[in-house]
């Protein structure tokens, strides 16, 4: 499995050459690095909530008219989707496979926001092997404890990276992605990254310094 990493929260998946799009919010595409035609290919876009770094309407119709992929998503989501004619297949709990994908979905809740209200979100393990519970860090999901690999958020207005470290270091996966930190200046990522490695070699946890567009590790 293949997973490339395309600014922020966006990421695709790719397996015996089945693609899944996950989140493809604005702060990806904002600078113009990022762009819809590098999502052709796609097969499924999954989008876990409606936070805008996760999920725009605009950018989302712009992939599916170039590569006629279904979406998934959950009912919040679902509710704007039908609202500007996109078809949608929903799942909030529950598996469903798409070509060589195992997708495990299940509710999750998001870190608290300052005067917000918090979104319907959704978690996913893939393929048994990968945790990606998006923004969320609850205690439920330790049951997935020794996990192959954990997508997990970096940097946030939500989180600091004592309560990220502490988190992952009782998840304690093989393996983490980064992810959350497209609104970082390149160099503040590397010495962020730098911090996140030291502390997780200490427990033999590889963390993958992933930060340039396309960026991809294979497990």
């Amino acid at each position: 499995m293949k997973i490339s990493k395309y600014l922020h929260s966006c990421l695709v998946f790719e397996l015996d050459g089945y693609k899944i799009l996950f989140d493809p919010g604005d702060i990806s595409f904002i600078e113009g690095l990022v762009n819809p035609e590098m999502f052709a290919d796609v097969d499924i876009v999954v989008i876990t909530h409606i936070h805008p770094d996760h999920f725009v309407i605009d950018i989302l119709q712009k992939i599916i008219a170039i590569s006629g992929a279904q979406v998934v998503t959950n009912s919040q989501v679902g509710e704007q989707l039908d609202n500007a004619g996109i078809k949608y297949l929903l799942l909030e709990e529950g598996v469903e496979h798409f070509g060589p994908f195992k997708l495990e979905a299940f509710p999750v809740q998001h870190a608290l926001i300052m005067d917000n209200p918090l979104p319907q979100m959704t978690g996913f393990v893939i393929n048994d092997r990968v945790l990606h519970p998006v923004d969320s860090m609850e205690d439920k999901l330790l049951k997935f404890k020794g996990i192959e690999l954990l997508i997990m958020i970096t940097m946030a207005p939500f989180a600091s990276e004592v309560m990220i470290s502490a988190f992952a270091d009782k998840l304690h996966p093989r393996q983490i992605l980064p992810v959350h930190d497209g609104y970082a200046k390149t160099f503040f990522i590397q010495k962020r990254y730098g911090a996140y490695v030291k502390h997780f070699d200490k427990l033999g946890i590889k963390f993958h310094e992933v930060y340039q567009i396309g960026d991809s590790i294979s497990i």
